[in-house]
């Protein structure tokens, strides 16, 4: 197995150099002890004082290409991440899945700094230190915590945690008096990049909520903050609160007037339902009507059925035009007279007369008898 030699360092202190050979003194051969990678997430993140390296094996150092082959095998690739960590965001854990994900076999180590480092060389943060920690050690991708962890890596850190690579994004971090606080670790070859998630940081949650101060203030009192919790003036605390209650009854009009839509909605539904049934009602009524009162109707036909034989009832049989008249025949007696009745044609001329034709109808009545 090859160690690393006593003078192999650069100048920055960090081991530069492998060597085949074993140095000088031998050393024993040691079985590593390292802790390895979570394997359950039913606990949170160790922190790094409490499970700290007590491995006293050798450990090599290895190329970016050899830990991505999944050597060594008896130990995982120790890899150090390390941030700020303010209002833990997707874009953090992106960063830290990555870190997780460059070898077969890493354990993930994210260094967190303390308030007083933070606010001294990049500014005030919204959550202190103890929930920034609480924040990494939940996260899935963590396999170990380092509580104030150094602004920049010494040698001496990087020995204490037995790290193997430094993982970041590649873009120069000008911090501290250095245009690049990685760049020793660029030129030892411990760096392997990350890549950063667009559209999402810290500083955009932050200006996010100074730009719509007004409405979290808002949001604030009426979930029962008090105006001195929220650092608001009397002034705008009244204000916030007529805000409040305008924005309150342009909810309960909007309510309504939603609803008043919904029942206009469902009445003009019904009324298109019931102007539908009546066309198809009156489609079939007309027809109906039709069908009896038409040109070609039953009810035509009956009705004329009905008035010929009406006709044929009330009015008698007639003769045929055609048909010849009959002649009277001798045998058949002739239409009685009548000789009381008076003669229209010849009236009686004077008494005598009268009495006459008067006596004449007597003795005719005397012959019959």
């Amino acid at each position: 197995m090859p160690v690393l030699t006593t003078d192999a360092e650069s100048e920055t202190g960090i081991p530069k150099s492998l060597s085949n050979e074993p140095p000088s003194e031998t050393m024993e051969e040691i079985e590593h002890t390292c802790p390895q990678p979570r394997l359950t997430l039913t606990a949170p993140a160790p922190f790094a004082d409490e499970t700290s390296c007590q491995c006293q094996a050798p450990h090599e150092k290895l190329t970016i290409a050899q830990a991505r082959l999944g050597t060594p095998v008896d130990r995982p690739v120790r890899v150090y991440a390390d941030g700020i960590f303010d209002l833990f965001h997707s874009g953090h854990a992106r960063a830290l899945m990555q870190a997780k994900t460059l070898f077969p076999n890493s354990y993930l180590l994210v260094g967190v700094c303390s308030d007083d480092l933070t606010h001294k060389f990049k500014g005030f943060t919204v959550m202190n230190e103890a929930e920034r920690y609480e924040a990494l050690r939940h996260c899935r991708y963590v396999d170990e915590v380092i509580r104030d962890a150094p602004w920049t890596l010494t040698p001496e850190f990087l020995e204490k945690h037995k790290i193997d690579f430094v993982a970041h994004d590649d873009i120069p971090y000008s911090s501290a008096g250095s245009d690049d606080v990685y760049k020793h670790i660029k030129e030892a070859g411990m760096f392997v990049p990350t890549q950063r998630t667009e559209g999402i940081s810290t500083s955009d949650i932050i200006t996010r909520i100074v730009r719509d101060y007004d409405v979290y203030a808002r949001r604030n009192l009426q979930r029962g903050y008090t105006a001195k919790e929220l650092n608001v003036s009397f002034i705008n605390e009244k204000k916030y609160r007529f805000q409040n209650q305008v924005d309150k009854m342009k909810e309960k009009v909007k309510n309504v007037e939603e609803r008043s839509k919904e029942f206009v909605n469902r009445v003009e539904e019904k009324s298109h339902d019931l102007i539908q049934k009546w066309e198809e009602k009156s489609r079939e009524f007309i027809g109906n009507f039709l069908e009896l009162f038409g040109p070609d109707g039953a009810w035509k036909q009956m009705f004329q059925e009905r008035s010929s034989r009406m006709l044929q009832a009330l009015s008698p049989k007639q003769s045929p035009m055609s048909s010849p008249t009959r002649s009277r025949s001798p045998s058949r007696s002739p239409s009685p007279t009548f000789p009381w009745l008076p003669n229209k044609t010849s009236p009686p001329s004077s008494p005598k007369a009268a009495s006459a034709s008067i006596s004449s109808m007597s003795e005719g009545d005397e012959d019959e008898k």
